[in-house]
Order: C-alpha cells, then sequence, then structure tokens
C-alpha cells in the first residue's frame, strides 16, 4: 500500500471498519436508514436540482445523463423504497449437507466487503450505489467524474445524514473528494484496502478500468446486443418489440445495435422492419441483401457488426438459420443482451442454450436488461464476465459465500 495514496488508504480504513459494524446490525436499522433517505431525497429536491444545475451549466457533453429534474428525483426514491423491500441477502444458507463422519456443511452469503465505485456523468448512481451497498451490508468508495461532482456531492451529503441519524457509521459510504483523476489509479491499485472495483461510464472508463486494475472488477465494456429474427416470427410482434429495443433509450447499453434477419424470412415482414426504423431516422447499415429491400440502407463495413452505436444507427445482417445467428452473436457480440424472435419453440431453445451473453431473451425488447426490470430494485452495473456477477449486479450479486463447519469433535485421520 506505500505507492497508494494517503486518501485512498483513510477511505479505506473507514470503510473497513464500517463494514464490520453493517455486518452486525439489524436489518431493521440498514432499512430505516434506507428510509430515512428516501424522505431526505424529497425534503432537499431543491438543493439537489441547485447542485445539478451547476455541472449541466459547465457540461458540454452527456448533458442528458447528467440532467436531475423532479421525476428523475422521485424515480431515485422509488429506487431506493424499491431496495428496501428486497430481503436481506445475507446470512442465506445457499446449500447445508452432512458428510459421512456427520461434520455438516454450510454454504452462507456473506457480504462482500469495501466496494470501489467508479462513475461518470450520472449522478442518479450515487444513490443507486449507496442504497445497494448498504442493503448488501457492504461499505463503498464512491468516485464520482467531475462533470457530476456538484450533484453526486448533494447526494453524497444526503447519504451521509442518513447514515448520521441511524447511528451508522459514516465510513459505510465514502466519497472520493478530491478530482485528481491519479486517485483511480490508487482506486485500481488499492489491493487489500478495496475488494471490487465497480466501473459506470463509457467506454474509456470501463476501459481503462478493466486493463489496469490489480483488483477485481465486475465490469463490460460495451453493449452491442443483437435480435435475431427467426423465420416463424409474428410481423407485429417483431415490429413492436425492434422498435422499442432501438429507440426507447439508444443511449443505454441495453439498445439494439444490431439486428439478423434469418434468409428465409418474409420479404414483407423485413421490408416493414427496415422502412419503421428508417420512417424513425434510424440510420440503418446492412449486407447487400438489406441493401436491396431498402434503397436507404447503407452498406455495412466489418467493423459495424462488433459496434455499439449508442445512437439511432443499427447494423443489418441476413443469417443462415439460428446456428449461424448464434454464431455471429458469438462472434462480434459483447456479451451482453442478445433476443430472439419467434414463435419456433426448438429455435428459441438452441437460441437461448447456446448464445455466451450473460443476459439471452425470447420474444422481449433487450431494453430489459435492467436490475429494477428483474426484480433487483437496483442495479450497480451489468456484469459480462464469466465469474461471479453476471447480467445486472444487484443486492444478492453484492454477495459471496463462506462454508461453516459443525462438528462434535471430529478429527481426521
Amino acid at each position: 500500500m506505500g505507492n497508494i495514496s494517503g486518501m485512498i488508504v483513510d477511505l479505506g480504513q473507514q470503510a473497513r471498519l464500517a463494514a464490520s459494524v453493517l455486518g452486525t446490525v439489524p436489518a431493521s436499522k440498514i432499512n430505516d436508514t434506507l428510509k430515512t433517505l428516501e424522505g431526505l431525497l424529497v425534503e432537499k429536491s431543491a438543493d439537489i436540482l441547485a447542485a445539478n444545475n451547476k455541472d449541466v451549466e459547465a457540461a458540454t457533453q452527456n448533458i442528458d445523463r447528467l440532467t436531475l429534474n423532479e421525476a428523475r428525483i422521485n424515480s431515485m426514491v422509488d429506487s431506493v423504497a424499491d431496495i428496501r423491500a428486497l430481503d436481506d441477502p445475507c446470512d442465506i444458507v445457499l446449500e447445508e449437507w452432512a458428510r459421512p463422519n456427520h461434520l455438516v456443511m454450510q454454504k452462507i452469503s456473506v457480504p462482500i466487503g469495501v466496494l470501489g465505485m467508479i462513475y461518470e456523468a450520472r449522478p442518479n448512481v450515487t444513490i443507486d450505489a449507496a442504497a445497494l451497498c448498504l442493503k448488501s451490508r457492504n461499505a463503498v468508495i464512491l468516485r464520482a467524474g467531475s462533470d457530476s461532482k456538484h450533484s453526486s456531492t448533494a447526494l453524497f451529503n444526503l447519504v451521509r445524514e442518513a447514515l448520521k441519524k441511524n447511528g451508522l457509521p459514516e465510513g459505510c459510504v465514502c466519497m472520493v473528494s478530491d478530482q485528481d483523476r491519479a486517485l483511480v489509479g490508487d482506486m485500481l491499485n488499492a489491493v487489500g484496502v478495496i475488494d471490487v472495483i465497480i466501473p459506470r461510464g463509457g467506454k474509456s472508463l470501463t476501459g481503462r478500468v478493466m486493463s489496469e486494475s490489480k483488483v477485481p472488477v465486475f465490469a463490460h465494456l460495451d453493449g452491442n446486443c443483437h435480435i435475431y429474427v427467426h423465420t416463424s416470427a409474428k410481423p407485429d410482434l417483431a415490429l413492436s418489440v425492434i422498435k422499442n429495443a432501438k429507440l426507447r433509450s439508444t443511449g443505454i447499453c441495453g439498445a439494439a445495435e444490431s439486428l439478423l434477419f434469418d434468409e428465409k424470412l418474409d420479404q414483407g415482414t423485413a421490408k416493414s422492419i427496415l422502412s419503421m426504423l428508417l420512417d424513425e431516422g434510424v440510420e440503418v447499415v446492412g449486407d447487400k441483401t438489406a441493401q436491396s429491400l431498402e434503397q436507404s440502407v447503407k452498406p455495412a463495413t466489418e467493423e459495424d457488426w462488433s459496434t455499439e452505436y449508442l445512437d439511432k444507427k443499427i447494423s443489418v445482417k441476413y443469417v443462415g438459420g439460428v446456428e449461424e445467428a448464434v454464431k455471429h452473436i458469438n462472434q462480434y457480440g459483447s456479451h451482453h443482451t442478445e433476443s430472439i424472435l419467434t414463435e419456433d419453440k426448438t429455435a428459441s431453445d438452441y437460441f437461448l442454450k447456446n448464445v455466451d451473453s450473460a443476459i439471452v431473451m425470447h420474444n422481449a425488447s433487450t431494453q430489459f436488461a435492467d436490475g429494477g426490470e428483474f426484480g433487483f430494485g437496483a442495479e450497480i452495473g451489468i456484469g459480462t464476465g464469466k465469474l461471479h456477477a453476471r447480467g445486472p449486479v444487484g443486492v444478492r450479486q453484492l454477495t459471496t459465500f463462506k462454508y461453516i463447519v459443525r462438528g462434535n469433535g471430529q478429527v481426521r485421520a
């Protein structure tokens, strides 16, 4: 820890002590703290908006993500209430069995410990991260981006006030107050201080965290989400789902970026989907078959198949059946979220089993790739790795486990 700044070490020590307290307090105290936070968000909404206005006035990009209003504050309140209503994810007996020597083994859910949350542009992450970590009995060190510093600080102060009013250590939720970018590097190297790093932001931030961190990371780099339209897809369903998946919110990681058409798909259905997208102002790039259906479809490059646009743009490619669709997705996708539109059970079963992504859907919009929609209350991010947390990271995913072994004097031969 000699090369880590004193600030990170100090925050880590505060958080570690607080985490040990969180593991011992009744669930009712944590829920009371979250209830207090809900009230403070409503009571101090004018102060939050005033702080947010300073950030918005100084911003040159990400303005929509950065902007708070009454509706978004109410959404934060609802999110905290949803998290509060969840069952305590810790001390759950996940498995239990007895050995021939009468030792009784239990696998028990426990908090991870101290989390490091590095995020940009979205001040609401301050509240989501604090509430999820408190509910899962983890302490957290927050590092907000400079673009949201006023908003995030105002929200952090409300979290600290809620902790204080309920007799919990302020170190349960800490914030790196200095905007020096070197401190991000210190967090990434804080082995033994921080147990897990969770980045939430653009590709440059997430890429840096994933490449530099010596601390384990829950992360995804991008969300190149696919929808495969099978030959048996219902036309009206396909139109509705694709429109929502692409256009409900183009800037989120669950937005559809790639569209695959089965080579046997009815030409009229394919043309109606392309026309809908073009009429909605979406730039469509595609292979030669897609271009032949609509003259406004531009030629796609090899790079398009693996690109997350986060904008009103989508790539379209024809594939020779479900097996080729799966092969394409596993080659070019980002292991985030994929959906098949079909009435054929054999095709859907093959797709759901063989697509190598964190979330795989049947006849549903990829925009459901969200912790709240999964019933997790909220999410701290989407994990696309293979280890531990995969998909929406909610309170259950913020726990690990330990084994408890009960005996009556057994010794090993």
